[in-house]
């Protein structure tokens, strides 16, 4: 899964290579949590923009936010289907974090690349554009931490993923690339609310549960 991920300033102006991005001041590194407002790539007409949209679908029961879907079966999901038919966004990021099975906190990044692109799905709600990030089946570098990763994109393949219907079957199914992990400051996983990232398990914090599986 991924339930947290961080951006900076570096980040922004790699993202407006591609879309001028909505001005956003970020005062150095920010962890960005579900409901964050974040800067997203979206599909405006037949081109790419760039604004700020809420991390997290709201559930139909009103009971906390869906913040995840996954890569393999969102063209099948009904509450997913038609939003990577036609509503697909990009989130950069500079990285993610993930926590292993002792709740240690380990943040996963580019060496060679200060950007990162997330796949994800974006719906018009009362409250505004939200969106879900994509997973996927982790890859070498990241499956001794967790079983799931966010689908990353390569760069060019950011403008294929927003605007271009025929290149989402393929895009969904490719394994990201191979990442670095370093231990980050904060080890412990504190939740404050429930989320739910649509592939079921729970586990239990401070008396409040995030959904997923490990």
């Amino acid at each position: 899964m991924c339930g947290r991920y961080f951006i900076d300033e570096e980040t922004v102006k790699k993202a407006e290579e591609l879309v001028k991005m909505i001005d956003i001041s970020l005062a150095g590194k920010r962890e960005i949590y579900p409901s964050s407002q974040a800067p997203v790539i979206l599909r405006y007409g037949q081109e790419m923009a760039g604004e700020l949209c809420s991390w997290g679908f709201d559930r139909f029961d009103g009971k906390g936010l869906i913040i995840n879907a996954r890569a393999e079966t969102v063209l099948e999901k009904r509450m997913f289907k038609k939003y990577a038919q036609g509503s697909r966004c990009v989130i950069p990021a500079a990285g993610f974090y993930e926590w292993s099975r002792d709740k240690v906190k380990h943040a996963f990044y580019q060496r060679q690349q200060p950007d990162m692109y997330m796949a994800g799905i974006l719906r018009e709600s009362k409250k505004g554009q939200q969106f879900v990030i994509l997973t996927t089946e982790a890859n070498e570098s990241v499956k001794e931490i967790h079983s799931r990763m966010p689908l990353v994109l390569k760069k060019d393949q950011v403008e294929q993923w927003v605007l271009s219907d025929d290149a989402v079957e393929f895009l969904l199914h490719q394994r990201p690339g191979q990442l670095e992990q370093r231990r980050a400051r904060s080890g412990k996983l504190r939740i404050r609310a429930k989320f739910q990232d649509m592939i079921g398990g729970v586990s239990y914090e401070n008396n409040l549960y995030l959904s997923y599986n490990r």
